[in-house]
């Protein structure tokens, strides 16, 4: 297939006056994103893209799910779609550009095919796929997980949030639910751009992150349950203090990440202390780890020596143990055709690239397990993601779209 041009970009200032006007919906206290899942402002942004995408010429369609398909017809009717996007809904202090730029980077480049009157002979489709960052409803990637096969639909439609609320009634209320089966749609192939979310690519002087493979995780729930007693008339000896236990498995958790590098990280990210008093011993405490690495034995390696050791650090301080697992995902290997054409694109647009891991879950993860997919990463400032100080250049998000738009058109074949 022929390659574009290496003239052929997208309009860097139109994409930026889109991030910036969808921004201004669900705006955060410190200059970000509050736009969670199926809440008013969610389907405030989700209309503005609609609107978007029928100025460009496009025909939307909307799962069961509420992923929004956006469709550009190609010149041969038979030819599966290339599909391309991210997500619009963000974290409660979120940033402006997590998961938005795929979905705006995309429709960009519909926009300039418009302009350029150029056409494919397979269709292409700008996806917004529902509830990725899974903040309001676990788990993360829930739509593009029911997608591939991965949740059953009416399992995600029970998820709830804090306040009791479902996924699926508040897809209704948002008036978002759509008809369409969800993963009834047959893909040729899936490109995602995102932010990288970590600080490597600004560190090197990178453009452009060429996405290979993305890291497989476990969550494992640690309760720990000890004794509550006083902390000032208790003696040392006799105390049975779970957030001692904890803080020793937290070392444990770090040592067993630093004995797997350079291709594994562990942290504790979440927990929660009883009955959380100044001047009381932890008498329970419960906490997840999460592990994560791009390599299959290694990563189940962690979660054994976990499970073989924390139990021991309980037994020693006198603490009873439960671990569970509550959240999994196998490391992600990208389709070769679709990193060779990213990776030639950043070539032949003369941008500086590199091979990179994904550390964090995205659509394409899961979307990855139906049809050929690759990611597409641009810089961000200090690496700093879910955060509302999160910020990219005008420069980087152009630099990634040009990218985007070069493979997936090269996948999609010009039509001369």
């Amino acid at each position: 297939m022929a390659a574009p041009g290496e003239n052929l970009r997208i309009n860097a200032d139109r994409l930026w006056e889109s991030l910036m006007e969808m921004a201004k919906i669900g705006p955060g206290v410190a200059g970000g994103n509050n736009r969670q899942t199926l809440t008013d402002e969610d389907g405030e942004g989700r209309r503005l893209f609609q609107s978007w995408c029928e100025t460009a010429g496009l025909e939307m369609g909307v799962d069961e799910m509420g992923t929004m398909f956006a469709r550009r017809e190609g010149t041969d009717p038979d030819a599966l779609p290339v599909y391309v996007g991210s997500h619009l809904d963000t974290q409660p202090t979120g940033g402006k550009y997590d998961g938005v730029l795929g979905v705006l980077g995309g429709l960009e480049m519909i926009r300039t095919l418009n302009d350029l009157g150029i056409k494919t002979k397979h269709p292409i489709v700008v996806t917004n796929w529902t509830n990725e960052e899974g903040t309001r409803f676990a788990p993360a990637m829930l739509a593009s997980g029911v997608f591939a096969g991965e949740h059953a639909l009416d399992w995600a439609y029970a998820r709830e949030d804090a306040k009791g609320k479902t996924f699926g009634e508040e897809l209704e209320r948002i008036g978002w639910k759509g008809e369409e089966k969800v993963g009834a749609r047959k893909m040729h192939a899936f490109f995602e751009l995102h932010i990288e979310q970590g600080p490597i690519l600004e560190a090197e002087g990178k453009d452009i992150g060429v996405v290979t493979h993305g890291q497989g995780l476990w969550w494992l729930q640690v309760t720990l349950t000890g004794k509550d007693s006083h902390t000032g008339s208790t003696p040392m000896p006799m105390r049975k203090n779970a957030g001692l236990g904890m803080a020793r498995i937290t070392e444990l958790v770090h040592e067993i990440a630093m004995s797997h590098q350079p291709a594994a990280v562990g942290a504790i990210g979440h927990c929660d202390v009883y009955p959380n008093s100044r001047n009381v011993i932890p008498g329970k405490v419960v906490f997840t780890i999460d592990f994560r690495s791009p390599d299959q034995e290694t990563l189940d390696a962690m979660k054994a020596r976990l499970e073989a050791e924390a139990p021991k650090i309980a037994e020693e301080l006198g603490l009873g143990i439960e671990i569970e697992p509550v959240g999994h995902f196998d490391p992600v290997t990208f389709d070769e055709g679709c990193v060779t054409a990213v990776r030639e694109a950043a070539e032949r647009l003369g941008y500086s690239h590199r091979d990179i891991v994904s550390g964090a879950g995205h659509d394409a993860c899961w979307v990855n397990r139906v049809a050929p997919t690759a990611m597409v990463m641009c810089p961000c400032v200090d690496g700093l993601s879910h955060n509302e100080a999160e910020e990219i250049s005008k420069e980087w998000a152009a630099a990634g779209a040009d990218v985007l738009f070069h493979a997936v058109v090269e996948t999609a074949e010009i039509v001369e």
